[in-house]
């Protein structure tokens, strides 16, 4: 008697930490696209071309910072832009330090804003040319 009950105790709370995984990802469903970071491996380890430590997916916040850049919120999901809205992206590129660019490419990510194909060379040599 007492297994059966302990049983059905642990059925019980594995369906109520099932309805509660839902129920959390019903409210927060942005969080699905944000990958996982293990803080504790933030070592590099040497096996890869581009240390993963470094890498912009691998940030451990999931806080969206706003780099003076609010006005870019409207292109969320948008994959092709106009010649006057790839340079409202290059302006606020060239208006932020060289250290920040890691930060605002990592924000735009967060809140699903791609950048301009255009634009996409000049982020990635600011960003090399920072982790040399």
């Amino acid at each position: 008697m007492f297994i059966t009950i302990v049983i059905t105790a642990i059925l019980v709370l594995g369906c109520v930490a099932a309805l509660a995984q839902w129920w959390h990802q019903r409210r927060h469903p942005e969080e699905k696209d944000v990958p996982q970071v293990n803080p504790f491996e933030m070592e590099c380890c040497g096996q890869h071309e581009v240390c993963e430590k470094e890498s912009l997916l691998a940030a451990i916040s999931r806080d969206i910072v706003y780099y003076n850049d609010e006005e870019l919120d409207r292109f969320r999901g948008k994959t092709t832009y106009s010649e006057e809205e790839t340079e409202e992206f290059r302006e606020v590129l060239y208006t932020m330090r060289s250290d920040e660019v890691a930060g605002w490419v990592r924000s735009l990510q967060l809140r699903q804003i791609n950048i301009p194909d255009e634009i996409k060379d000049e982020v990635f040599l600011i960003v090399g040319e920072r982790r040399q």
